[in-house]
């Protein structure tokens, strides 16, 4: 090539990292779930949005645009996880992320437990979770593959008192992700779980009955001083749904501000 040659153009990189990709997201209409459909929608995705939050969900749709749909989807429904599935593919053509975020949260010692708050529990965060990978296998795998996130919880590394029916729920993602990733794999389906520690979201909130809640002093026990933002698991789900994890599958990713790298003895 001679010095007055001109340099060939290097290729564009794809409009986001999530460019040309489809996802389906559930508890999307606040907190965490909203946090990644945002995100996911500046890096390129379609996102099915799915909740029992209609209002919120909706408005959360119509303030994202014609890439993000809305969809009442009660996790614990196997009829609502197929017109789900049936309403993602349809509108956007395949599905090549689910991400498995909603979950509830209930504070009781386990002698004052009732089944009925056990159920509700397991039912949203556990049965959930296990219906929804279920559902998606056929898309992902019509897509030639993809990704699943599901969301656990430092509750499912390690047990906290009062939450026997959540950290049995949590335990319980972690274990069905293990599960699912070596089934899939074949097909080019990873599966992974998030684990976030003490996140500024409304769930503890709404689990104590609406009281507001100072988490400063949580913060100052963790090694980075801080309580998480929703926008910290947005983007560590985001890597999860992305390309840039390819050779990740199976495996725990946490985000808890270090609250796991310490032990019972540290009065720090």
């Amino acid at each position: 090539m001679s010095a007055h040659e001109p340099l060939e153009p290097e290729p564009r990189a794809a409009a986001g990292r999530l460019a040309g990709k489809v996802a389906l997201i559930t508890g999307a209409a606040r907190g965490q779930g909203a946090a990644a459909v945002r995100r996911f929608v500046a890096e390129g995705a379609r996102v099915l949005a799915a909740d029992i939050a209609d209002e919120a969900g909706k408005a959360l749709a119509e303030q994202l645009g014609d890439a993000v749909r809305y969809t009442h989807l009660d996790v614990g429904s196997e009829e609502d996880w197929a017109a789900a599935i049936t309403e993602v593919t349809g509108a956007f053509g395949r599905l090549d992320v689910l991400v498995n975020n909603a979950g509830v949260l209930h504070f009781s010692a386990l002698a004052d437990t009732t089944l009925a708050d056990y159920l509700r529990v397991v039912t949203v965060n556990q049965v959930g979770t296990f219906l929804g990978m279920r559902a998606a296998v056929p898309a992902l795998r019509a897509a030639g593959g993809g990704s699943i996130v599901n969301l656990s919880s430092i509750e499912g590394l390690a047990a906290a008192p009062y939450l026997t029916a959540y950290t049995a729920s949590k335990f319980a993602i972690r274990g069905m992700t293990k599960v699912a990733a070596l089934e899939l794999g074949p097909d080019g389906i990873r599966v992974n779980s998030v684990h976030p520690g003490m996140i500024d979201t409304k769930m503890i909130s709404d689990a104590i009955g609406g009281a507001e809640l100072d988490l400063s002093r949580v913060g100052r026990k963790l090694a980075l001083r801080r309580v998480g933002h929703v926008e910290d698991i947005a983007a560590l789900v985001l890597f999860l749904a992305s390309d840039e994890s390819a050779y990740c599958t199976g495996s725990e990713f946490v985000a808890d501000g270090g609250a796991t790298a310490t032990h019972a003895l540290n009065v720090t």
